[in-house]
């Protein structure tokens, strides 16, 4: 019987740590991208940015055709749609990339010029550079959804 009370103070020692030294603390998740690059609100200076650049390139001229109010909508959806990819509370009510984007007939190049845009509002954001590589990977991701013939 006492063997086994030594025992169990042994397992007992092990399992809550030795007395004077403190048990490691276990890791801290690492927080999600949103909260990484300034929650909503660098999620929404990042939208407005971008849009503000693409809408002043020549290069994108074809897409300026929007009403004031059409304008609102779109940026609150982009806002949307990056807050929900980055983890954030967000919810994105819109279209799938593709139906979205169907018959626009997006290029390589338009993509390019908006990855650069982009790229451009989150160096406005002084966004760190793995953050940054994180969030161009995300939109990546869609690409084939958006470019025609895109991957």
């Amino acid at each position: 019987m006492r063997r086994h009370s030594l025992h169990a103070i042994v397992i007992g020692l092990v399992l809550v740590g030795w007395p004077g030294h403190a048990a490691p603390e276990p890791a801290k998740p690492e927080k999600s991208l949103y909260e990484r690059i300034g929650r909503y609100d660098g999620i929404s200076a990042i939208a407005e940015e971008y849009l503000r650049t693409l809408r002043a390139d020549p290069a994108f001229a074809r897409f300026k055709g929007r009403g004031a109010d059409s304008l609102r909508r779109a940026k609150q959806m982009l806002k949307d749609l990056l807050c929900e990819m980055s983890g954030g509370p967000c919810s994105y009510p819109g279209r799938d990339m593709k139906t979205a984007h169907g018959g626009l007939a997006i290029t390589e190049a338009e993509w390019a010029g908006s990855m650069k845009h982009m790229t451009n509002a989150l160096d406005s954001r002084h966004v760190p550079a793995k953050e940054k590589q994180e969030f161009l990977a995300l939109i990546e991701g869609v690409k084939g959804a958006i470019v025609e013939g895109g991957r």
